[in-house]
C-alpha cells in the first residue's frame, strides 16, 4: 500500500506496493508495527512520571489531597469528554475512508481537530487561573500570594504541570498530524485501499486520549 492512488476496474483505486515491500500485506503490517514501536516508547515515558507520581503521592499523601481540591474537576471531566469523543471521531474517520467516504472522513477528521482545540484552550483557561493565583512548580510557593495553606504544594504543582503539559504538547503534535491528514483526504490521497497513515495518527491519537483517562483521576480527583 501507498500513495499510488492508480484507478483499475471501474474507477476503484489501487494500491501500489512500495519496491521494499513483497506484498501490501507485509507493507500495513511493517507500518502498524512501526507506529505501535514507537508508542511503547511513549508509554515508557509517561510511565515513568506516573510512577514518581506515585512513590511521592505516598510519601505525601495530605499535600496531593490539598494541591487536587486547588484544580477544577469539572474542567477537567469535561476536557475528558471531548477526548473520548475526539477518539470516536477519529475511529469513524478511518471507517469512511475504508468506504471511500471522503467528505465524511474529512468531516469527522477536522471534529477531531476542533476537539483537539477545546481541549487546549480549557487548559489555557487552567493554567491562566493557576497562574494568576501564584500557584507554580517548585519547592515553595510565595506564602504572600497564595496564602500559609498552600505554601507546600509546589512539589504537586511541579508533577501537574509536567504532567499535564507534557500532554498538553502531545494534543498539539496530534492536531498537526490530523490536520496534515485532513489535507491529504480532502486531496484525495487515501481510498479503501490506502489508509496507513490515517491509521497510525489514530493509534498515536488514542494513546493520547487514553493517557489522560489515567491523569484526570491522578489529578483532579485524588484524595
Amino acid at each position: 500500500m501507498s500513495t499510488d492512488n492508480t484507478m483499475h476496474g471501474h474507477g476503484t483505486p489501487r494500491a501500489h506496493v512500495s519496491h521494499h515491500f513483497k506484498t501490501a500485506e507485509q507493507e500495513y503490517q511493517s507500518g502498524k508495527e512501526g507506529i505501535w514501536l514507537f508508542m511503547v516508547t511513549e508509554i515508557l515515558m509517561f510511565g515513568a512520571i506516573l510512577v514518581g507520581y506515585g512513590i511521592f503521592h505516598n510519601i505525601y499523601p495530605d499535600m496531593f489531597s490539598e494541591g487536587a481540591k486547588t484544580l477544577d474537576w469539572k474542567m477537567g471531566f469535561i476536557n475528558t469528554l471531548v477526548l473520548i469523543f475526539s477518539s470516536f471521531t477519529m475511529a469513524i474517520s478511518i471507517s469512511f475512508i475504508q468506504k471511500n467516504q471522503t467528505k465524511n472522513a474529512a468531516i469527522a477528521l477536522a471534529t477531531t481537530v476542533l476537539c483537539g482545540a477545546i481541549f487546549m484552550c480549557i487548559k489555557y483557561f487552567e493554567y491562566s487561573h493557576k497562574f494568576h493565583l501564584g500557584l507554580y512548580p517548585g519547592r515553595y510557593l510565595d506564602v504572600a500570594k497564595v496564602g500559609a495553606e498552600h505554601a507546600n504544594l509546589g512539589m504537586y504543582f511541579g508533577f501537574y504541570y509536567v504532567m499535564t503539559g507534557l500532554h498538553g504538547l502531545h494534543v498539539l503534535i496530534g492536531m498537526g498530524l490530523i490536520t496534515w491528514l485532513l489535507i491529504r483526504t480532502i486531496r484525495g490521497d487515501f481510498h479503501s485501499q490506502y489508509w496507513i497513515p490515517v491509521e497510525g495518527v489514530g493509534i498515536f491519537w488514542h494513546i493520547v486520549d487514553l493517557i489522560w483517562i489515567f491523569l484526570f483521576p491522578l489529578l483532579y480527583l485524588v484524595g
